[in-house]
C-alpha cells in the first residue's frame, strides 16, 4: 500500500504542471504569426535640388540675414515630396516660393526592410540673401 501511495504522489507531481500548461489559454495571434526580423528604416536622401528664386517685389532690405521656413511633408516610394505644408512661416511670399522649391526636390525614398516605403520628415529651409 506504501508503494500505491508513494508511486500516486511521484506521479501527481509531473500531471500537476502538465495540467497548467494545458489549461493556460493561448493567443491565435501568436501562435500563427511568424516572427519576422525587420533590417531597418532609412530616411530618404535628396538627390536633386533646386535652387530657390524669390519673389522681385520681396525687398531684401526687410529680409533678415537668415529666414528659416519649417515644412512637414512625405517623400513617398518614387522618391517625390507630397502634402508639403508650412508649419512655420516666414513670410507668406517666401513660403509660397520655398513650396515650389520643395515639390521639384527628388529624393532617394526612404526604405523598410528593404522596400521603398513613404516616409514623413519636417524640413527646415534656411533663406539667406
Amino acid at each position: 500500500m506504501r508503494r500505491i501511495l508513494t508511486a500516486g504522489l511521484l506521479l501527481s507531481s509531473l500531471i500537476l504542471p502538465a495540467a497548467a500548461n494545458a489549461s493556460t489559454p493561448t493567443d491565435d495571434a501568436t501562435v500563427s504569426t511568424p516572427v519576422r526580423k525587420s533590417t531597418g528604416v532609412t530616411t530618404p536622401v535628396l538627390l536633386d535640388s533646386p535652387v530657390l528664386s524669390l519673389p522681385q517685389d520681396l525687398s531684401m532690405n526687410l529680409m533678415p540675414a537668415n529666414a528659416q521656413v519649417e515644412l512637414s511633408l512625405t517623400v513617398d516610394e518614387k522618391g517625390l515630396p507630397q502634402n508639403v505644408k508650412v508649419v512655420k512661416s516666414f513670410n507668406p511670399f517666401v513660403d509660397a516660393s520655398v513650396i515650389d522649391t520643395v515639390n521639384q526636390m527628388r529624393f532617394r525614398p526612404g526604405t523598410l526592410d528593404n522596400r521603398p516605403t513613404p516616409i514623413d520628415l519636417n524640413l527646415i529651409i534656411n533663406v539667406t540673401r
